[in-house]
């Protein structure tokens, strides 16, 4: 075999570590960027903060409309004394059994928002709970009850069991047979009966805790354990019967049958509807969202005559510096800055600074070109927002379309109509009669006026929300109709009809 010895010509791109850095940092949120901050500044001593940084600015965070898609989670921590549960500290108890209802889904007629209905603690103030629930996780809020709770160890450690198996929403996901097999490990038949009679009696408890619904396995429970804390009146006997196996025809708006079904007239059967609707179907979701983290926009917008002034949000921008105590004391050292080792964190000191300025710069450029785009939304609102895609925005300040897509990503900005994700502004066009097009987001606040003002008793299907919106010039077929308004999580005309 002849060996041979070529030379090649080739051209590839090196991201440098700087750029690296600088993509990085571009893509990063608020909150993100603070932790990055936070970090370099523990590593690096010739970097410096001018000031105390912060990433919270009440007077300016708002609270971001469900179009701007943002997402928070509270993190729940676990309790260090918790007790530890056996299968040998169980006693053979009496077993309960509950109904079986319909699976633990949301169904239209039961309100997403948290209800003041769904338990209460006696507290009437309502600031003050929201606070609690914003500084507590569900498991925490529990656990302080089960603390309260006259029981025994082994009651104790079965219930904290229970609490530690809920899910986000407040449900028991996993039947009870399931928790106690798992515990049980290779204890006999006699053990595990004992166990699975504890942790039966554990879930009375802890279906008698605050808030109400809390431990359910299925929605239908949910509601029941809620509308059983109310006053018992006829209307609550009706809801109650409604829950536990016709849950299914009342989403359906089927009168006929439930007054089949449950024997009450019109009038009573409307009160029982009223009384379901006030029930919340995620009894642990206001923990979930008390806890999520306020958005703290990066760009503030402001009317200023007939212009808009954009502007960053100075309470989000590390205010850094070169610590020159130290770069003094470099320089003054035999060699210089060159040969110290700590030449090279000198170097990534400067290049971190120029690439956090270098990110808001960007930022605000990216801004000003959406809100020069955007005119009409700034002045009129969602109705008058205009289609707009990243390669707009990207031709228009010499950048490439990755750029705009990161830049647009978890970046905020606060307007006179509410807090929004950057990419909000963006979105396909719809042709009109007229030769142009209408933004999708502005067909989507039209839809929801057309179905706002609808006659609750004749609910305008997808056809006619389609054709409602020809009349206004704008060529939208039903399926895009349906996936709008799916999107804007509102129901089927069949489903939002009145009794």
């Amino acid at each position: 075999m002849k060996q041979t010895l070529q030379v090649r010509l080739s051209q590839h791109l090196a991201l440098t570590p700087q750029l690296q850095q600088s993509i990085r940092l571009l893509q990063l949120s608020t909150l993100e960027l603070h932790q990055e901050v936070e970090q370099m500044l523990a590593s690096n001593p010739l970097l410096d903060t001018e000031e105390e940084f912060t990433v919270t600015a009440p007077e300016l965070a708002a609270n971001a409309p469900a179009e701007s898609g943002t997402e928070a989670s509270a993190g729940e921590s676990e309790s260090s004394d918790a007790p530890e549960l056996n299968a040998e500290d169980f006693g053979g108890t009496e077993r309960e059994d509950w109904e079986n209802g319909t699976e633990k889904d949301d169904f239209d007629g039961i309100r997403e928002l948290p209800s003041s209905s769904s338990g209460s603690s006696g507290d009437d103030d309502g600031e003050r709970e929201s606070q609690e629930s914003a500084e507590l996780t569900l498991a925490q809020h529990l656990t302080q009850q089960l603390a309260g709770m006259f029981l025994s160890a082994e009651d104790r450690a079965a219930v904290h069991v229970l609490i530690e198996s809920l899910n986000e929403d407040g449900y028991l996901e996993d039947p009870v047979e399931d928790i106690a097999a798992a515990l049980s490990g290779d204890a006999d038949e006699e053990m595990r009966e004992d166990l699975l009679d504890r942790l039966r009696i554990a879930l009375r408890l802890l279906q008698s805790m605050d808030p109400a619904g809390i431990g359910a396995r299925n929605l239908s429970e949910c509601l029941v354990l809620q509308l059983r804390t109310q006053a018992k009146s006829a209307a609550q006997v009706i809801a109650i019967l409604i829950c536990k196996g016709h849950l299914e025809l009342l989403a359906r708006r089927d009168m006929r049958r439930l007054m089949a079904e449950t024997g009450a007239d019109e009038a009573l059967l409307r009160e029982a509807q009223l009384l379901i609707t006030k029930l919340e179907p995620k009894p642990g979701r206001r923990f979930a969202t008390g806890a999520a983290a306020a958005i703290v926009p990066d760009v503030i917008v402001r009317k200023s005559g007939r212009e808009f002034r954009v502007m960053l949000n100075p309470e989000v921008a590390p205010k850094l510096r070169i610590n020159e105590l130290y770069a003094n004391a470099l320089r003054a050292t035999r060699g210089g800055i060159s040969n110290s080792p700590l030449g090279g964190q000198l170097q990534e000191a400067r290049w971190f600074i120029k690439n956090i300025q270098q990110r808001f710069d960007t930022i605000l450029r990216v801004s000003q070109a959406i809100v020069e785009r955007q005119r009409g939304f700034f002045t009129h609102g969602e109705l008058a927002m205009k289609p707009l895609v990243l390669r707009e925005i990207a031709d228009e300040l010499g950048l490439h379309e990755s750029t705009i897509s990161r830049v647009t990503t978890a970046k905020y900005m606060a307007t006179s109509w509410g807090t929004f994700e950057l990419k909000y502004f963006f979105g396909s066009g719809l042709s009109t009669e007229a030769g142009g097009e209408a933004s999708s987001t502005a067909v989507r606040a039209l839809i929801k006026q057309f179905v706002a003002a609808e006659d609750i008793k004749k609910p305008l299907s997808d056809s006619a929300l389609a054709g409602m919106l020809e009349e206004q010039g704008i060529q939208c077929a039903r399926r895009t109709v349906a996936k709008y308004r799916e999107a804007m999580k509102i129901a089927p005309a069949n489903l939002r009809k009145a009794l």
